[in-house]
């Protein structure tokens, strides 16, 4: 599901760095701080970190090697590094980083709770993550999942993002900190506006296959792609020039060591 960089950046990455700067500038950590990024697909938080938290050293982890080619192309700054790794598995020591941060990831480690006692491991100081309000604030994902359910209840009501990833809410994520022995734990909201020029440019993303959204669509016949594309077509709130105004919400959790 998570190969393609450029598939997923105009799907989703686009929109992660609109949240990635609000996110590193709201942490408040001084300069020249080392920083672990968990999870960093395409590089969209670590390109945050660089410009807006002043590192001393970023170094970013994920177990897709061509989100990897894809980071490296696009965050060139000698301050940065990459390499391949599992979140529930870091290969660092303990008390390793200031920070530790992951954006858009949790949700999909298969076991969160050993991710984020891991994260505390290899933390001193600040541990933080953000993860898309899937149930509600996703606009441009919720969209197409109510359109694909009228079509097809069945599948999708096993594959609709906001019933599956039940850590993407307040609550839970909050949770996961706290068990993972992190104190001061809070729990806050971004949110960002996702404007697109036209319906293309809504609609093409989904084709890339990168996502449960994406995945499912490519499994689907031609006929049946485009009865969904058409409802979605006839139900995006579309302004007088055909752009469409939606908005992204994300839920962020924050912690110390």
């Amino acid at each position: 599901m998570w190969q393609t960089g450029d598939a997923y950046e105009s799907y989703i990455g686009r929109w992660s760095r609109r949240v990635a700067p609000v996110f590193v500038r709201r942490l408040g950590v001084p300069a020249s701080r080392r920083w672990l990024d968990v999870g960093c697909g395409t590089g969209a938080l670590t390109s945050a970190v660089l410009e807006a938290g002043d590192p001393a050293e970023v170094v970013g982890v994920d177990p897709s090697e061509g989100f990897l080619k894809t980071a490296r192309a696009s965050v060139p700054d000698p301050r940065a590094s990459f390499s391949v790794a599992d979140a529930r598995e870091l290969p660092f020591p303990d008390d390793h980083f200031d920070v530790v941060v992951s954006g858009l990831v949790l949700n999909f480690v298969p076991d969160p709770a050993r991710a984020a006692a891991e994260i505390a491991r290899v933390t001193r100081g600040v541990a933080a993550a953000y993860l898309w309000d899937l149930a509600e604030g996703m606009q441009l994902i919720r969209h197409f999942w109510e359109a694909a359910a009228e079509l097809d209840p069945a599948k999708v009501a096993e594959l609709d993002e906001g019933r599956r990833f039940t850590l993407c809410r307040p609550e839970p994520l909050g949770r996961l900190w706290t068990d993972a022995g992190l104190t001061g734990v809070s729990v806050d909201e971004i949110k960002v506006p996702t404007v697109f020029t036209d319906f293309d440019d809504y609609w093409q993303p989904f084709l890339g296959a990168q996502g449960p959204a994406p995945a499912y669509l490519a499994t689907l016949p031609e006929a049946r792609r485009d009865q969904i594309r058409e409802l979605l077509r006839s139900r995006l709130p579309t302004s007088p020039d055909g752009s469409i105004p939606l908005s992204a919400r994300a839920w962020v959790v924050r912690g110390t060591v």
